[in-house]
């Protein structure tokens, strides 16, 4: 006989989100699909997949193919085919998670500039152009062509009410140095005034998205220049000097995005690309969300936070591990109410956490000194004599694994 049992639980943010770097280094897409098992294991909800960047085009789309053929590490080896991105979706919503896709413009745009460079502007050195590509072209009818063509595509591909934009660091620096910019910005009377014209492509690109009836995210960048953005707009703040000395508090953030009315989502405290000797999960689990300058109203408006991965040091080989079982205590800190923060019981809880994931085939690093039994990473009895810290320890198969389950829901944070 199995007693009853009632458990009540409910997360404390909605977004609970997991953003992967997939342009920096390729991930092969076993590693996305395991990836989204030790997401769905830890109360994530959203998987925002940063598909292109700079360095890599990898997504291969029906209506401009061109951008991967030359953009990718690989146009065959190194891209995600339809038939891949339509996995990936259907893989995770099974799992309760959304896929919101990330195409940042108007910086970050290098490698589509490899098949188009008509739509990125060229910059100029003593008033000669000398190769490099910049930002966007924001000036050029055509520009908008073609965003709006591909970005029809992501909304139709992609089953998410939601698109990321991007619209983080961008520079001005080519703006500035290319005569037909200059021009454009005379006529306009803008002078210096970049943000203007930063402006002027972001009103245009939300528009677009507004008509194709989706919604959007971006990064904080546009508010901190200035930039005015749509009331709808969802604002994800990253900027902290732990992560370089010369950004602001992302407290500072916060207060600012919220104080415009906007709702916001929080990452800065929570880039596991930096690492450090030791359980630096503690430092994830520890932040408070809530913790800034604001009325009750402006903090209302955060509606959850990303953990973030970005990937210029890991790969295929690396990334499962250098994320978890870190991540699981970003999972928690959304999950769980304000007052659940015991460091040393948490500690329990996600030393456990990491042992059900390797018996599952998640090779998630371990945070202190011990083993997990006989289900240790790559050995071949998962169902050892002597396994610890686990339900099914010294009771029938069945009724370890109803105790498993039980387990990965009562617990307050797994």
């Amino acid at each position: 006989m199995i007693n009853a049992t009632s458990i009540t639980d409910y997360p404390r943010y909605k977004h609970r989100g997991f953003l992967l770097d997939t342009a920096r280094h390729y991930m092969p897409l076993p590693i996305i699909l395991k990836h989204l098992d030790a997401m769905s294991y830890n109360k994530f909800n959203v998987f925002h997949w940063h598909l292109v960047d700079h360095q890599a085009f990898p997504f291969v789309s029906r209506v401009y193919p061109e951008l991967s053929e030359k953009g990718a590490y690989h146009p065959q080896l190194k891209v995600y085919k339809p038939d891949d991105v339509t996995r990936v979706i259907e893989y995770a919503r099974l799992r309760g998670i959304r896929v919101i896709p990330e195409l940042d413009t108007p910086g970050h745009m290098e490698s589509w500039g490899r098949s188009h460079p008509e739509i990125i502007t060229m910059c100029y050195e003593n008033g000669e152009p000398f190769g490099r590509l910049g930002t966007i072209n924001p000036i050029k009818n055509e520009t908008y062509t073609f965003v709006r063509n591909l970005f029809r595509e992501i909304v139709e591909v992609f089953s998410d009410d939601f698109v990321h934009l991007g619209a983080d660091e961008v520079t001005y620096d080519c703006w500035k140095s290319n005569p037909e910019i200059q021009a454009f910005m005379n006529d306009k009377s803008w002078n210096e005034d970049y943000s203007s014209l930063e402006e002027l492509y972001q009103t245009k690109l939300f528009q677009i998205i507004t008509d194709l009836k989706a919604k959007y995210i971006i990064w904080q960048d546009p508010i901190d220049n200035n930039v005015t953005v749509n009331q709808d707009t969802i604002v994800q703040v990253w900027k902290d000097p732990s992560l370089d000395p010369i950004l602001p508090p992302y407290r500072e953030g916060l207060e600012k995005v919220t104080k415009l009315g906007l709702k916001t989502i929080l990452s800065a405290p929570w880039y596991l690309n930096y690492i450090s000797y030791g359980p630096d999960w503690k430092n994830f689990y520890q932040t408070e969300p809530e913790d800034f300058n604001g009325t009750a109203e402006q903090k209302k408006l955060l509606i959850g936070g990303e953990a973030c991965m970005w990937a210029e040091y890991v790969d295929g080989g690396n990334v499962i591990p250098r994320i978890w079982p870190r991540a699981a205590a970003i999972g928690e800190r959304l999950w769980s109410a304000n007052d659940v923060r015991d460091v040393d019981m948490a500690n329990v809880r996600l030393d456990q956490q990491r042992c059900r994931m390797v018996r599952r085939g998640i090779n998630a690093e371990p945070i202190a000194p011990g083993y997990c039994g006989r289900y240790e990473y790559a050995m071949n009895d998962p169902w050892g004599s002597d396994q610890t810290n686990e339900a099914s320890v010294n009771t029938p198969f069945h009724i370890g694994i109803i105790y498993m389950m039980v387990a990965l829901v009562c617990f307050s944070i797994f």
